[in-house]
């Protein structure tokens, strides 16, 4: 079984306006997540570094950040980042190149978490519905064009509030949406902004963390899912 969950951690900004990356780590630690998909893990401006630093990381958590192959001092990419149990072996990654208005991207990484194959792709889609859906037509044309086949999962914060339609319906063409339950705002959550699709697992188990520190470390709540692959 692996345990995958997706986090808008909002640059390390609760709720109190406090940037505080240890938290951030506090709420993870709660999850006991195996792969975890960050969005805006970066800062957006000036040399746009992580978050959560290196030795926080290292030294103090877990997982171990997958490297992203244009690396420079991020986590990630245009803030999206995937953190992995160590001990996981990492085997190809790529930054996407999304088509957007506003600076948006993608990752993905083929992995191997308790000897399980996965593919991941973390993303944070545009605010734009049409922009959304070039998005996820570049992403599925992506993960259809990568080898071998693997068990995949997608998830991030995808900025869709409609219940099934935009790119809601075109990842479940061929994705199973895990109704994880609404995730933003932190404070009272009605959008269901952050989502999980699944292809080639079984969902076991998923929800909403929403712990105390989770209501206060960043504007959105951590969304999990459980998975058995087929």
């Amino acid at each position: 079984m692996i345990k995958v969950v997706s986090y808008n951690m909002h640059k390390g900004i609760g709720l109190d306006r406090r940037r505080d990356p240890r938290r951030i780590l506090d709420v993870l630690q709660e999850i006991e997540g195996d792969v975890i998909a960050l969005q805006e893990a970066d800062l957006r401006f000036g040399a746009k570094t992580r978050v959560i630093p290196h030795h926080m990381l290292d030294d103090h958590s877990p997982w171990q950040a997958v490297p992203i192959a244009h690396d420079s001092g991020t986590m990630g990419w245009h803030g999206n980042a995937l953190l992995a149990r160590k001990g996981s072996a990492v085997g190809a990654s790529a930054a996407l190149h999304l088509p957007a208005l506003e600076p948006r991207g993608a990752i993905r990484a083929d992995l191997a978490v308790h000897s399980a194959p996965i593919r991941v792709v973390g993303m944070h889609l545009d605010l734009s519905g049409l922009w959304r859906r070039r998005q996820a037509r570049a992403i599925l044309a992506h993960v259809d064009s990568c080898a071998p086949t693997l068990p995949t999962v997608l998830m991030g914060d995808l900025n869709e509030w409609t219940r099934g339609a935009g790119c809601l319906r075109d990842f479940g063409r061929d994705f199973e949406n895990v109704p994880t339950g609404p995730s933003f705002h932190a404070r009272r959550p009605i959008g269901r902004l952050d989502r999980i699709f699944t292809r080639g697992f079984r969902v076991l188990d998923c929800g909403v963390h929403a712990s105390p520190a989770a209501r206060r470390a960043s504007d959105h709540l951590p969304i999990w899912a459980v998975l058995e692959p087929l």
